[in-house]
């Protein structure tokens, strides 16, 4: 890919100083291991290059061809980029001799890139071919999918990962209109679904959730969410910090019930004869939750719908912290 073709479309990394900061990289920890799920265009790798010690390692993950092109331009023995989904987290670590990392950062969701070029299939505001594929160099695209799945499967994708209530009229219409045609475009399933929908939200285009919850199902994004932050749990070393910016609810909620099952363990009944020390003991200390600033949202409207969730992995209890 050419290094301008992937500098065309411009992002802007959110929360870039609030996430790296999560990570804290002072001290002893700044030459510790990390890890940058989701490398997009490297604002948040870079971020944290800048603050690593002389020992310190980052090791990145992209499915995107084109962020691994960006990736390439970084010239540091401390970084390297896997072209993979970030839920090949434990195979990748083991194929370096890497047991224990002191910090993951992942920002979930679709880049501002990715959007703005019509070509990649992600934008029902610009007509393209409808690929929809993080990485286009495997897998199935979405106007494949919609070509031969049964119209109760997209109902319940559409209805699933997009929320939409109208998920029968709009999986009907598809179905109708793939018979006419195949659906290969952004703008004809665009027109779709305007023709399904017959009430729209203030301010939303009627194909947002429609588009949304597509891409989802081909990227497979929340299963391999749920599989990375396990793994990334598994790999916390002592203290190590899990930093998650998510951007709609689907993901949030995944984040949110993970981070709390590890903070919140279900105690025994009082009245038992329990000693303190026999009690189960939560696993990770919940940090904060945080929001983008105004400044920032005023000049980014995209970061209006981040959420960013920090949790620390605690010792084990009787070990040394």
């Amino acid at each position: 890919m050419n290094v301008e073709a992937v500098q065309q479309y411009q992002h802007r990394t959110v929360l870039l100083d609030e996430a790296v900061d999560a990570l804290l990289l002072e001290g002893d920890r700044a030459n510790g291991m990390y890890i940058d799920g989701t490398f997009g265009r490297g604002g948040h790798s870079r971020k944290i290059l800048e603050r690593l010690g002389v020992d310190g390692r980052l090791l990145a993950f992209d499915k995107d061809t084109q962020a691994i092109a960006n990736a390439a331009t970084i010239a540091d023995k401390r970084f390297d980029i896997v072209h993979d989904s970030f839920a090949t987290l434990s195979t990748a670590l083991a194929a370096r001799g890497i047991a224990q990392v002191n910090g993951v950062l992942l920002d979930l969701g679709i880049s501002s890139p990715q959007v703005d070029d019509a070509t990649r299939g992600f934008s029902f505001r610009a007509d393209g071919p409808l690929d929809m594929r993080m990485d286009t160099t495997r897998g199935m695209s979405a106007a494949e999918w919609l070509a031969t799945e049964t119209e109760q499967k997209i109902e319940k994708v559409i209805r699933e990962y997009g929320e939409e209530r109208f998920a029968f009229q709009i999986a009907k219409a598809i179905v109708a209109g793939r018979a006419v045609q195949p659906i290969s475009s952004t703008r004809q399933l665009a027109e779709i679904v305007a023709r399904a929908v017959k009430t729209r939200e203030k301010g939303k285009d009627p194909a947002t959730r429609t588009f949304q919850a597509i891409r989802i199902f081909i990227n497979q994004e929340l299963e391999e969410l749920e599989v990375v932050l396990s793994e990334a749990y598994r790999h916390l070393a002592p203290h190590g910090r899990l930093v998650v910016i998510s951007f709609h609810s689907l993901e949030d909620r995944i984040v949110k019930q993970f981070m709390a099952g590890k903070a919140n363990v279900p105690q025994p009944d009082r009245r038992l004869p329990i000693r303190a020390v026999d009690l189960p003991q939560p696993e990770m200390k919940l940090i904060a939750r945080v929001k983008p600033s105004a400044a920032e949202i005023s000049a980014n409207p995209r970061a209006r719908s981040a959420v960013m969730r920090i949790a620390e992995r605690l010792p084990a209890a009787g070990a040394a912290s």
